[in-house]
């Protein structure tokens, strides 16, 4: 057996890859997921695959293995993907897989994050979820505690995700606020971060946090940066709102999870649907009416990127607190010029 890299822009590799896959019930091949796609590897034998998988930032997708009772020809896969990715400096890898996998990763190290009924998660490395939870704020007695959580991406932050906190806060001893961590906005994580501490500072009993890999990143929720078929968006949901209340909720005594009410973005609503589904009872769900201007208008941090593409700052003052406001004005050159380069401004 031989293994060798495929190269994905090959008309002919891509064929190979693609009709194998389809052999062993993976048939989702959008353009953005395959786009995303770093290293593509094949075992062969006879000129004919046997196996493949690939590597995607830290996420290895698309296993597949024709002898399922080949423990060699998946372990060759996995070992030859792990040793590309420490070649990048990648040291902490995530894997989705069909549940009917999750043992055989199981076996080779990876641990298991969340299992749905047709899809599964884990992770391995030298940083694991336990070391993310463990660097988290606490407070006294939390256990004690009255706790909600907050998920957002805020790109930027506005007046919407002040209001959402607010209310959050207003009815709970202490919020955690975790902000998206993947860099795919406007704002990247670094500056949406910042945004979101300075526009709640004056809430006291407000912990803003990086959502690291494990809420509604590049490694549990792709399709939520990615265009993907209302399917994929489901079973990735699930998996990410399962790692919220099996993992992270129970740690940190969250027994709230506070959600903005979404009229608009097609992924974040089907989002929430799946978190009212599969959050409660352990951990319940409070959907808060989208804030308003004076003049009606919903608030959308859309309608902010929109408004700085087109170098329309005035009317800015009625969709952003005042730190948000000011952080554009001085970084607005900055701003248009990822506009200008291609960065996507709408959606989510």
């Amino acid at each position: 057996m031989q293994i060798k890299n495929l190269s994905l822009k090959n008309k002919k590799d891509l064929q190979i890859w693609k009709e194998f896959l389809t052999e062993h019930g993976i048939s989702n091949f959008s353009s953005a997921e395959v786009f995303k796609i770093d290293e593509t590897i094949a075992l062969f034998e006879d000129q004919r695959i046997v196996a493949t998988g690939s590597l995607a930032g830290n996420v290895l997708k698309y296993i597949a293995v024709e002898s399922e009772g080949s423990g060699s020809e998946f372990n060759s896969v996995i070992s030859q993907l792990t040793n590309l990715a420490a070649g990048k400096g990648i040291f902490h890898l995530f894997v989705f897989t069909k549940a009917k996998y999750s043992k055989s990763f199981q076996f080779i190290g990876f641990k298991e994050l969340a299992k749905s009924d047709n899809a599964a998660l884990l992770e391995s490395g030298d940083y694991l979820i336990g070391d993310y939870l463990a660097e988290l704020p606490r407070v006294a007695n939390q256990e004690e505690k009255k706790i909600a959580g907050i998920v957002m991406n805020a790109n930027p932050f506005t007046k919407g995700h002040r209001y959402l906190v607010e209310k959050a806060a207003s009815e709970n001893d202490y919020v955690y606020v975790f902000v998206v961590s993947t860099d795919a906005s406007l704002f990247n994580s670094k500056e949406r971060l910042q945004l979101v501490k300075e526009g709640t500072a004056d809430l006291k009993n407000v912990f803003v946090v990086s959502g690291g890999d494990y809420m509604v990143s590049y490694a549990t929720f792709p399709a939520y940066f990615l265009t993907s078929d209302q399917t994929v968006i489901e079973y990735q949901t699930t998996l990410d709102a399962l790692i919220f209340k099996n993992q992270i909720a129970p740690v940190l005594n969250i027994q709230t999870r506070f959600l903005g009410e979404e009229p608009f973005s097609k992924t974040t609503g089907i989002y929430n649907r799946i978190l009212e589904k599969v959050l409660p009872p352990s951990v319940s769900v409070k959907i808060i009416p989208r804030a308003k201007t004076q003049s009606e208008t919903i608030i959308t941090a859309t309608e902010v990127r929109q408004l700085i593409a087109k170098n329309n700052l005035v009317p800015l003052k009625q969709f952003l607190p005042f730190t948000t406001i000011k952080y554009v004005e001085e970084h607005k050159t900055e701003l248009q010029s990822r506009i200008k380069k291609g960065i996507n401004i709408n959606g989510n």
